[in-house]
């Protein structure tokens, strides 16, 4: 039986890179939301123009985009098999979206995660604070959970039942780790695949200035311990 799969990717101000992420995901995917986190550039009309469904989000955060692509998603039929998530910088490899697939249609597993591993890392596509925080958080999650994560990684697919079965809370920065900590929590079958990483187009909003790394550290560390001593 074919699988339904749809596509939510978060965007604040990616006038640049929108389109070629939104060309490159294959097309069997029934369906690519571009949540706009209260773009004030073209990100809306490129995404519209490459064939995407357009919501928009005024309330700032990754993690806001997220709910707000997912609540379409309840409220439309029909419903999906499968949900991916990916930025709209064009530092994925949309492409690589069969590998990320793959454990979920050929071994049923309920969550993958795309793992930027280092000899797969273009030169300067994640700043240190990105890279330490990845291996803090995955380390704290094998000492607390016995995880086997090893990356925090944006690039993901989980099972639809199984994302509503989390219930996703987090607005902002944590929205990531705290997938997997549900996923952990839930005991659900997941999976870690590796996947290529490049420079984004343009400016992170997160890593790319010292406030935002602090703040997304902070909120990531919050749910660890927040799940660790529960």
């Amino acid at each position: 039986m074919p699988q339904i799969i749809k596509v939510i990717i978060p965007a604040f101000n990616e006038e640049d890179s929108i389109a070629h992420v939104i060309r490159e995901i294959p097309n069997y995917v029934d369906e690519v939301i571009v949540v706009s986190n209260n773009s004030t550039d073209n990100t809306e009309k490129n995404a519209r123009e490459s064939g995407a469904t357009v919501l928009t989000e005024n309330q700032k955060g990754y993690g806001y985009a997220c709910l707000k692509g997912m609540q379409y998603i309840s409220e439309n039929s029909p419903k999906p098999d499968i949900i991916v998530f990916l930025d709209g910088d064009y530092s994925d490899f949309p492409a690589e979206m069969d590998k990320v697939l793959q454990p979920i249609l050929e071994q049923n597993k309920d969550f993958v995660v795309g793992a930027r591993v280092r000899e797969w890392r273009e030169k300067g596509s994640m700043t240190f604070p990105q890279i330490f925080g990845n291996w803090l958080a995955t380390s704290l999650m094998k000492l607390f959970f016995n995880s086997r994560f090893t990356d925090l990684g944006p690039f993901r697919a989980i099972k639809y039942e199984k994302l509503l079965q989390l219930e996703m809370q987090d607005k902002t920065y944590g929205w990531t780790v705290e997938m997997q900590l549900k996923a952990l929590r839930q005991n659900l079958n997941y999976a870690e695949v590796p996947v290529h990483y490049k420079n984004r187009i343009g400016e992170s909003k997160v890593s790319g200035t010292v406030k935002g790394a602090i703040f997304a550290g902070v909120k990531i560390l919050g749910w660890i311990f927040k799940y660790s001593f529960k």
